[in-house]
């Protein structure tokens, strides 16, 4: 039975995140300075990483949520500033929506957008993500069908329930299915647990950390349409 179905890691595996969150931090210690002043008075932006830190640990189960985690950095970085009432939960919804749209102002990777756009006449494409970031944002509309995230699911991989509702959602079966991500766990083990092929993006040329392998593997993005195609085809024989 041939590959019909795609899905896509984001973080890491079509750009680089840290590089985007470096920005979208000082996008948002900007705002904050104009217009929570207390709060820059009294943090600086190395004190997000000592916030989230203390919310991880406050709140162990929002660990798989980005969202919750960082929606309770601000209320606790804002409330110990002054900040109270209505004033408090406006700056929150205002802060958070200058962080979201930081955070969907991504780089691509060299070949990314060339090889999604190869591959959308024949698959179907999704992406499922731990982040947040927005496919309509990135860019990634005019070619993903769908798109899940550990926000929505309640969950983060490589629990398989991300993966479950996305063969519920799409209709397929688990061996029409080939996830590509950059994580050995999250990505290829998650995956593959689930009953899906993974395609471990390998970027830096990593030896791999041991346990089951992945289906396949690739050290540029631009090799993904030939490596998906070839055995997909070998699937159909």
């Amino acid at each position: 039975m041939m590959i019909r179905i795609i899905t896509f890691d984001l973080d890491d595996t079509l750009w680089d995140v840290s590089e985007v969150m470096v920005k979208a931090n000082q996008a948002l210690y900007q705002w904050l300075h104009r217009h929570a002043p207390e709060f820059t008075a009294r943090y600086q932006i190395e004190d997000f990483d000592r916030l989230r830190e203390q919310i991880v640990q406050e709140h162990p189960e929002w660990a798989h949520s980005v969202t919750a985690i960082r929606l309770g950095v601000l209320r606790k970085g804002l409330s110990a500033s002054g900040y109270h009432g209505d004033s408090l939960e406006e700056l929150i919804k205002q802060a958070f929506a200058c962080l979201l749209k930081a955070r969907n102002q991504v780089t691509f990777f060299q070949h990314a957008i060339e090889m999604i756009q190869e591959l959308h006449p024949h698959y179907q494409l999704g992406a499922l993500s731990n982040g947040n970031a927005d496919i309509e944002q990135v860019g990634l509309g005019d070619f993903f069908d769908f798109g899940l995230n550990a926000d929505q699911v309640g969950t983060a991989k490589p629990d398989p329930l991300m993966f479950n509702q996305m063969l519920e959602l799409t209709g397929a079966k688990p061996n029409q299915v080939i996830h590509v991500g950059d994580h050995p766990e999250h990505d290829v083990q998650g995956a593959q647990r689930a009953g899906l092929y993974s395609l471990w993006v390998n970027l830096n040329n990593a030896a791999w950390p041991g346990g089951e392998p992945p289906t396949l593997e690739v050290q540029c993005l631009s090799e993904i349409p030939a490596a998906i195609s070839a055995f997909s085809s070998n699937l159909s024989r």
